[in-house]
């Protein structure tokens, strides 16, 4: 069914009509507040009163970068970019309407099997950063270990993301198979190490098998 979750009546309709048990929130448009921050909100409201576990998916870059990575779930968001401050807001008006959701703080996505971070790492014409850091992750490794912690209950905001801290320009240069323009990141308006620490989430699923 489509749905546009900016708006509220549409949304709450919905999720009563079909009675969801568990809805997993990724839905977000970069630079789009209104879909990360109203949208969220709709969501986790309407999850909640339709009686629905809800994992909402959030964002490393609530961190800054500047505070000591790998960053854990006890540690103070202080988001630098835009994208991050509408992740950080979204994230406290969900666990607001829903107070039972779980927020699950990740990285760059890869794949599958040939998705957005490996299309740019093609590019001839971008630079990446050799001093931005972050923790990406398989979606095929993101997609069951969700689904895991939606039957478990967990609630609160916990951090699955992969367990290896990585610059853009290596990991650009892992997707290509060889190397990439690489250049230093702006001093300002950017998080640089942004990288997750995710061993309360490894210590919850206990698994090899997708994370």
């Amino acid at each position: 069914m489509r749905l546009d979750i900016r708006d509220e009546a549409a949304t709450m309709r919905g999720f009563l009509r079909h009675g969801p048990d568990v809805v997993i929130h990724t839905a977000y448009a970069m630079g789009d507040e209104e879909t990360i921050v109203r949208g969220s909100a709709n969501v986790a409201l309407a999850a909640h009163r339709a009686g629905a576990r809800l994992v909402h998916l959030s964002t490393d870059l609530v961190f800054d970068g500047e505070h000591g990575a790998p960053y854990t779930e006890d540690d103070e968001p202080r988001p630098v970019m835009t994208y991050g401050q509408h992740k950080l807001e979204a994230e406290r008006l969900v666990l607001r309407a829903h107070p039972d959701a779980l927020v699950v703080r990740t990285s760059l996505l890869l794949g599958p099997p040939d998705g957005p971070q490996e299309a740019l790492a093609r590019r001839d014409d971008v630079e990446f950063y050799e001093d931005e850091i972050r923790t990406p992750i398989r979606v095929a490794e993101l997609a069951p270990a969700l689904l895991s912690l939606a039957k478990r209950g967990e609630t609160g905001i916990l951090h699955v993301a992969g367990p290896e801290a990585l610059s853009r320009a290596e990991l650009a240069a892992r997707l290509r198979g060889g190397p990439v323009r690489t250049a230093r990141s702006p001093r300002t308006g950017r998080a640089r190490n942004v990288a997750l620490d995710s061993s309360r989430a490894r210590a919850l699923l206990h698994s090899t098998d997708h994370f």
